[in-house]
């Protein structure tokens, strides 16, 4: 008798149902695609232009990953990262079509990381680095940032790494994963 089991694993549950998540993803990679367009458009490059309070708009383009990671290294992480998002996008599309239709945490979460990967992708892809350009800061009394905050030269303002709403998507995506994974029975 052939032992069928392994292809009931790779059984995709109720694709049409998903079209919701898909969308959600989609609007996520629209809205950000908008808004590295405006500020594009309307910034220049590494000037901060004051927003709110603890926020800015500057423009940066970063050519490594996240906080830069690998930004100098000469151009083959722009190739690396991409293949990575792309493989990891895929993987979460497969996963988003075999889950369970009530896990409504889990696929918000895989559906905005999945949106904001692919903004980031496309930003690798057409460009060569990913549009940041939303600047987060706090000002330190004693001139100490907290760690992942960079101090600003001759100023006591900490800042976190520009981002973007593909980055912001991906953060609130993996919020929801942790949560699903923390407070689900299963």
């Amino acid at each position: 008798m052939l032992n069928l089991s392994w292809s009931k694993s790779l059984l995709l549950n109720q694709p049409r149902k998903k079209v919701g998540w898909f969308l959600l993803s989609a609007i996520v990679l629209i809205l950000d695609q908008l808004t590295k367009q405006w500020a594009s458009a309307e910034l220049t490059l590494r000037e901060f232009v004051n927003f709110l309070p603890n926020f800015n708009f500057t423009l940066l383009h970063n050519y490594g990953a996240a906080f830069s990671l690998l930004a100098d290294q000469g151009g083959w992480q722009r190739l690396f990262f991409g293949v990575v998002a792309a493989v990891i996008s895929l993987l979460i599309v497969f996963w988003i079509l075999r889950l369970d239709i009530k896990k409504r945490v889990e696929l918000a979460g895989l559906s905005l990381v999945l949106g904001g990967a692919i903004g980031n992708l496309w930003d690798r892809i057409v460009l060569g680095y990913v549009v940041d350009f939303v600047d987060w800061f706090y000002i330190a009394a004693d001139g100490e940032c907290l760690p992942f905050f960079y101090s600003m030269p001759f100023t006591q303002s900490c800042h976190w790494p520009a981002f973007n709403i593909a980055d912001t998507a991906i953060l609130l995506g993996v919020a929801c994963l942790l949560i699903d994974a923390l407070f689900t029975k299963e």
